[in-house]
């Protein structure tokens, strides 16, 4: 499996390649005023209207650095209300339950947008802990370098902030 790799501040994340649509410097965003502060704004890719969050905000608390390879990645975000697609199969599962959802691109702000590697789903591990206010922390990879989370693109958003950034 293709994966996208990414920092947040000094942690490495990884994304399914599969879903990423383009990768884009970082651009001026509008700000949509009284939404959740990871909600960085929206900007217009080709014609349409795309929200933009900001990863290193929703997950560490502090926005994005405006480092050189500081990025937005445009994904295929499947708006479902299913959050038990976990564990090893994930990526399989998700595939199969969303053949019939509507696909909305969505941005994700992050920093060091920079690498690309291949993974077998067999080294993947799932790591036993569950956070229920973080439900898009998926499974792990490791690497000479140390650990990578993956992140669950479907679980990215929760659904009062799904009502208000994407159209039905």
């Amino acid at each position: 499996m293709l994966m996208l790799l990414f920092y947040i501040k000094n942690d490495r994340y990884a994304l399914e390649s599969q879903r990423v649509v383009e990768v884009v410097p970082k651009v001026v965003l509008k700000t949509l005023h009284h939404a959740p502060d990871y909600i960085a704004g929206v900007f217009n890719y080709r014609n349409r209207l795309v929200p933009v969050i900001d990863l290193c905000r929703l997950i560490q608390g502090t926005p994005c650095r405006p480092l050189f390879s500081s990025r937005i990645i445009l994904v295929n975000y499947q708006s479902h209300n299913d959050n038990s697609l976990t564990g090893s199969r994930y990526h399989t599962q998700t595939q199969e339950a969303n053949a019939s959802q509507p696909s909305h691109i969505l941005g994700l702000m992050a920093e060091r947008v920079t690498d690309i590697f291949r993974k077998q789903e067999t080294e993947f591990f799932v790591t036993g802990i569950k956070v229920n206010t973080a439900p898009y922390l998926g499974e792990m990879i490791n690497d000479a370098q140390g650990m990578i989370q993956c992140l669950q693109l479907d679980n990215i958003l929760p659904e009062r902030e799904r009502t208000l950034l994407l159209p039905q």
